[in-house]
């Protein structure tokens, strides 16, 4: 791997997955979770800022409670969770407690990241996780999330993690050694610089009773991070010192490029932190306006609208083809903007003089993707 393409890490989000951490169905791989402790309290000692993304709740709780399937069913998964949680956490501060070093448990569901008062009430907890010396430990909250309140994978909510708390790096560790070109070399893509749909064909699912995702979800949560500006790598949890290989340079992994500058942090919450309600479509001359201009969206631009939201909602905004490559919090509903589409400015005002802006999503409320 090139260590020129590898920046000093300054802020690191560590995501470990369930294959890592044990060694089947409810055992915990102890050792394993020793070692890496014993490598993060290393970066510690060198000052690099460590925040752990756990998985592994849910079957330690299968293990506890002597199942040897994933439940389908949303309460028996909660209840796994609930149990499992606990078991987890206190492993975690066996392996840093030689180190003497504290964790703290941190639990998240997706409305936690999309509310914003929230978003910057968790982002403010962690920074001072981390003042305090701790080392937070973030696991997805399963024991209430459902469908619509769940990241879906902890790859998803690692990246979302490191994008939260500007992280310069996100290492996934997992069974996988990296992103193996099964169609080609078949060797580990030491770096990938650009997500391209032939990057995205070589991810596979998992056949884990216990986990989640598999590469697919990995490759996504790279495209996230990367884009907000956090260097990804997927590499072995099995690796011994592995951390420290990676940063070097030396490690066997695949590291993939942070795509231009970290987006401004608001805009970040807009981009990444959101499940809009609907989609704004707009017509030709309306695209670049927003694209190379950086200018507001307004009705004149707008072509039709799907879905239902009110005022202050986060809606997609999409081209003529149907390609999403935008999102902002709209000042109209759904309704309203349907009956504003294609306006012109002075008749906006007209039927909604007591608007502060006349604007369907103000340019400091709009985040290209």
């Amino acid at each position: 791997m090139t260590s020129s393409l590898i920046a000093q890490p300054r802020r690191v989000v560590v995501k470990l997955g369930t294959g890592v951490l044990t060694s089947g169905i409810g055992r915990l791989d102890t050792e394993r979770i020793a070692a890496i402790a014993t490598e993060i309290a290393d970066l510690r000692r060198r000052g690099v800022e460590v925040i752990v993304v756990s998985s592994g709740a849910v079957g330690l709780g299968m293990g506890a409670l002597k199942l040897d399937r994933r439940p389908k069913d949303l309460s028996k998964k909660q209840a796994c969770a609930a149990i499992g949680q606990s078991l987890l956490m206190q492993t975690w501060q066996a392996a840093f407690a030689p180190s003497g070093l504290t964790v703290a448990q941190v639990l998240l569901t997706h409305e936690d990241l999309r509310t914003r008062t929230r978003y910057l009430g968790v982002q403010e907890c962690i920074r001072q996780l981390v003042a305090y010396d701790t080392i937070p430990v973030i696991n997805e909250n399963d024991t209430v999330s459902a469908a619509e309140i769940k990241f879906g994978d902890n790859d998803t909510l690692s990246a979302l993690v490191a994008s939260l708390m500007e992280a310069s790096h996100l290492v996934i560790l997992s069974t996988a050694p990296g992103l193996i070109d099964m169609k080609g070399t078949g060797r580990i893509l030491p770096v990938v610089e650009k997500i391209t749909p032939e990057i995205e064909a070589m991810a596979g699912g998992t056949t884990s009773e216990t986990a989640v995702g598999g590469m697919v979800s990995k490759i996504t949560a790279a495209k996230l991070a990367t884009r907000a500006g956090c260097g990804v790598f997927i590499a072995s949890g099995a690796e011994p010192n592995i951390l420290a290989r990676l940063f070097s340079g030396s490690g066997v992994g695949t590291f993939f490029v942070p795509i231009g500058l970290p987006l401004e942090a608001r805009k970040r919450w807009l981009a990444y932190f959101q499940r809009p309600s609907g989609t704004l479509m707009i017509n030709p001359c309306a695209v670049p306006v927003l694209r190379e201009q950086g200018r507001s969206l307004l009705a004149v631009g707008v072509t039709g609208v799907r879905g239902r939201f009110q005022p202050g909602e986060i809606v997609n905004i999409a081209g003529p083809d149907g390609t999403v490559f935008a999102r902002g919090k709209t000042t109209f509903s759904s309704e309203e903007v349907a009956a504003l589409a294609g306006l012109q400015g002075d008749a906006v005002r007209a039927l909604h003089p007591a608007r502060k802006r006349h604007e369907v999503v103000h340019r400091n409320d709009l985040v290209l993707l």
